[in-house]
C-alpha cells in the first residue's frame, strides 16, 4: 500500500514550516531570558528549545543540499546559517566584555544578544510565511 500525500506537502514545505516553529521558539526563549535577567532558566522546555534551535543550524545546512528548494526558499536556510554564525561571534564578543563565566550557572545572556535573537526571530518568521505563501502570491518563483 502506497501512501499518497497532497501536492503541497513537500520536503520544502515541511522544512520551512518547522523553521517557522523554530523562529517562535527563539522568541519564547528570549522572553524567558528577560524574565530571569539573562540567567539561563531552569526549565526543561528552555533546554530542549535551545538544543533544537542550535541543531537547526546543522539541519539547515543539510537541507541546502538534501532537498530541492526554490530560489526564494533557499533564503531560509541561508538566513538561519548567517544568523547562527554571526550570533556565535556576536555573543562571544559580548561575553568577553563582561568576562566569560566559569560555569553555565554563572552565565548571563546579555540583553543586546536577547534583542538580536528576538529581532531575527520576527524577521525569520515573516520570511518563512512569505516562502510558504509564495505559490499563491503574484511573485516570480525563479
Amino acid at each position: 500500500m502506497q501512501i499518497s500525500y497532497p501536492d503541497w506537502l513537500t520536503p520544502q514545505f515541511v522544512y520551512i514550516t518547522l523553521s517557522a516553529v523554530v523562529a517562535v521558539l527563539i522568541w519564547i526563549e528570549g522572553e524567558m531570558l528577560k524574565k530571569t535577567d539573562g540567567k539561563l532558566p531552569k526549565s526543561k522546555f528552555f533546554q530542549i528549545s535551545s538544543l533544537l534551535d542550535t541543531s537547526w543550524f546543522f539541519v539547515s545546512v543539510v537541507m541546502l543540499y538534501a532537498i530541492d528548494l526554490t530560489p526564494l526558499a533557499i533564503t531560509v536556510p541561508a538566513a538561519y546559517g548567517i544568523y547562527t554564525t554571526f550570533g556565535w561571534v556576536y555573543g562571544t564578543r559580548l561575553l568577553k566584555r563582561k568576562g566569560i563565566p566559569d560555569s553555565p550557572q554563572d552565565l548571563v545572556v546579555p540583553a543586546k544578544y536577547i534583542a538580536y535573537s528576538q529581532s531575527f526571530s520576527l524577521i525569520f518568521f515573516a520570511l518563512c510565511l512569505l516562502v510558504l505563501s509564495a505559490p499563491w502570491l503574484p511573485i516570480s518563483q525563479g
